[in-house]
């Protein structure tokens, strides 16, 4: 049988160590999170939400829940509080958020100087604004 070169143990170590070593360099360099990032995710958000209430039926009237709430001030007041519930369920516990429409707003209050996440539907009867943040 003939001699097969084998690399000497300690060698391999090193290689190893520094693959290790750039892995964890790489890291530190390119594992943060730009700033822009936290915003986009937060619009992602209110999309998404408009699109949810946009697209589910009414409770009592009209083509969509969100043209309900928008329809009237008494439909506004009847379904408040099940408009608020329904967006407390659809974004995530560390979001809060505000609905508002041409009757009134539910959530609240949007903080001055916080990244907000926005996105507006036109209804037939009026625009209706969601606002995301976090908490």
């Amino acid at each position: 049988m003939g001699e097969r070169a084998q690399l000497p143990l300690s060698l391999v170590e090193a290689a190893v160590g520094v693959v290790l070593v750039l892995a964890v360099a790489s890291g530190f360099a390119l594992g943060v999170a730009s700033p822009g990032s936290s915003a986009a995710q937060l619009d992602a958000y209110a999309d998404d939400t408009a699109t949810v209430l946009a697209a589910e039926p009414p409770r009592h009237g009209g083509t969509t829940r969100l043209a309900e709430v928008a329809r009237s001030e008494a439909g506004f007041e009847r379904e408040r509080a099940a408009l608020d519930r329904r967006v407390d369920r659809i974004l995530p516990d560390n979001l809060m958020y505000r609905v508002e429409t041409p009757h009134g707003a539910v959530g609240y209050p949007v903080p001055a100087g916080a990244p907000v996440g926005e996105r507006s539907v036109a209804t037939g009867y009026g625009r209706v604004t969601v606002r995301v943040w976090y908490a």
